[in-house]
């Protein structure tokens, strides 16, 4: 076993924030140094290597390991340090995790009332400003497994991230890929059919155009579909919307972003600490996205582990 280290780990995804995750590293740097702070920075290079990265650190003692960059960069982290200690059997609890917020998408932070400002995170993590979050397994078609650091989802919400993900790629980079993003999928929307069953029991089956998860209340770069969702609670918060009329579903729309989903008549919502999703048919085997990554397809399984780990929290 590997002697415990006390150094930050950071990883550095240089693809955030438009291409700019170095230019403003760098002042960051500066600030670890000028506190005494040890320290290592690794870079990215390909999609996933920060998954890699965590996990190999874990393994080499690094048990403060820090993500520079967005949700994207945070959800690798996370899955790093995860499968090291489910390999391991290290508990989960031993880590300290963090974000340094350079990138498109920046909604976990909201969740843990982390500023988007980086030398006030800096300040935080040399401060050692931590609470606790619930580890979410989950685990999709084919038996793949990924864990949740801010939410999932299915339906509207997964093509509307594929779609974003695919500009992104492109090197598409503005705000504006989202109301693009939004507005394609509108007018591609397609209801799938599914059963969820939550703590075992069966609550909706039928025809939906949308379903998500969260471990955290913010979504989609502002949006609250779980509005009550608190990632220290031990439960899972979720909302469906089955089919109905695209008009009145239309005039709820402003309710994603007040944080009153919950309030919606034409909006299911629950609380538990496991939820099994089935399609009905193979046409809704659905795509699954994780913290904005496309990861997987229904049938979708998400359980509040037990676990926890220390994180980051303003």
């Amino acid at each position: 076993m590997s002697e415990t280290k006390t150094a930050w780990y950071f990883i550095v995804n240089p693809r955030a924030g438009s291409g700019t995750t170095m230019t403003e590293w760098l002042p960051a740097e500066k600030m670890l140094e000028q506190e005494h702070v040890p320290y290592v920075t690794a870079l990215t290079d390909h999609k996933n290597h920060a998954v890699t990265l965590a996990h190999d650190a874990a393994a080499e003692g690094y048990r403060r390991i820090a993500a520079v960059g967005g949700d994207g960069s945070l959800h690798e982290v996370l899955n790093g340090i995860c499968s090291y200690c489910a390999e391991s059997g290290t508990a989960p609890e031993e880590f300290y995790l963090a974000v340094v917020p350079i990138g498109s998408g920046n909604d976990w932070i909201k969740s843990c009332k982390v500023p988007n400002e980086l030398e006030s995170v800096i300040k935080l993590i040399i401060g050692q400003s931590f609470g606790w979050m619930d580890i979410v397994r989950a685990v999709s078609k084919g038996g793949k497994i990924s864990y949740v650091a801010n939410g999932a989802g299915i339906g509207f919400d997964s093509h509307v991230c594929e779609r974003v993900n695919m500009q992104k790629e492109r090197g598409m980079r503005a705000r504006m890929i989202y109301l693009k993003a939004l507005r394609y999928t509108l007018f591609h929307l397609k209801p799938i059919r599914i059963v969820v069953r939550e703590d075992g029991v069966a609550v909706f089956a039928g025809e939906a155009y949308s379903m998500a998860i969260g471990n955290g209340p913010w979504s989609g770069g502002g949006m609250r579909q779980v509005p009550l969702a608190a990632n220290d609670d031990g439960q899972l918060d979720y909302m469906i919307v089955p089919k109905s009329n695209l008009l009145k579903l239309a005039k709820e729309v402003p309710r994603l972003f007040s944080g009153t989903a919950n309030e919606s008549s034409l909006i299911y919502s629950g609380r538990c600490r496991a939820l099994r999703i089935t399609p009905m048919d193979e046409v809704s085997s659905d795509i699954v996205e994780f913290d904005g990554e496309i990861e997987g397809q229904l049938p979708l399984e998400l359980e509040i582990t037990g676990a926890k780990i220390h994180v980051l929290k303003g």
